[in-house]
């Protein structure tokens, strides 16, 4: 005979197995994914062009050479033939300027805010990893997202940019949870890559830089069109 004292026990039970294989972390990507930063990353780089003499680049040409670290932005961008030590000069000018304008026109996407605290009251822990600067993504965590996310880690030395699975892996660290227990949502190729190189699944944005017929092509598997969509997916896994 099943007593009213052992069904609720088998109900703690259930609960608490739900708890241990629910996830625990959603790694976000930054630039595409959180915030809408193209212009600003387009008025930086056609700074560094005029400072070298170079032609500027188009909204789109930017958008299209996002997604691998700055100084791979600097070399899609730059005139053909630069060498490398100009682009380390090029760097060098980039860096200061965008650090200074980096929230001219940046904003966050439509959604972004209100999804970040569904995920937080839902007792998930949020981080940001970034190709961008160190310095960038932790001003502009600190500017839009800091109530919500409380590691946010960039490209810097020491730690390969994506998508090797460094700043996955220093931020998992810095939360105290594992990869199995983190999902990862990005908006580009480099994101699938990371996803798959760190061990997490990942959840492609459909707002971001890239389409999904580019992301189903390098990977992608899960797509949302809106942020609400996320919550429930991260919910399901």
């Amino acid at each position: 005979m099943i007593t009213e004292h052992n069904r609720d026990k088998k109900i703690d039970h259930f609960i608490k197995e739900i708890k241990n294989i629910m996830k625990k972390a959603v790694i976000f990507d930054l630039d595409g994914t959180l915030l809408y930063t193209l212009e600003d990353l387009r008025d930086a780089m056609n700074y560094t062009l005029r400072e070298f003499n170079m032609p500027e680049r188009s909204l789109e040409e930017v958008r299209s050479f996002v997604g691998n670290g700055i100084k791979n932005l600097i070399r899609r961008a730059a005139a053909p033939g630069t060498t490398e030590e100009v682009i380390e000069q090029m760097f060098e000018c980039y860096k200061p300027y965008y650090d200074e304008h980096c929230l001219d026109k940046t904003g966050t996407y439509d959604g972004i805010p209100e999804l970040l605290e569904v995920l937080y009251n839902k007792g998930y822990s949020l981080a940001i990893v970034s190709n961008k600067v160190d310095s960038a993504v932790k001003e502009l965590n600190e500017r839009f997202f800091s109530k919500y996310v409380k590691v946010a880690i960039g490209e810097k030395p020491g730690i390969r940019r994506k998508p090797a699975p460094d700043t996955v892996e220093t931020a998992l660290s810095e939360l105290g949870i594992s990869a199995e227990d983190a999902v990862y949502v990005g908006d580009s190729d480099v994101d699938v890559a990371t996803a798959a190189n760190s061990g997490l699944p990942c959840i492609s944005v459909l707002w971001g830089f890239r389409d999904k017929e580019f992301l189903v092509e390098h990977g992608g598997k899960i797509f949302v069109d809106a942020p609400e969509e996320v919550a429930g997916i991260v919910d399901a896994m």
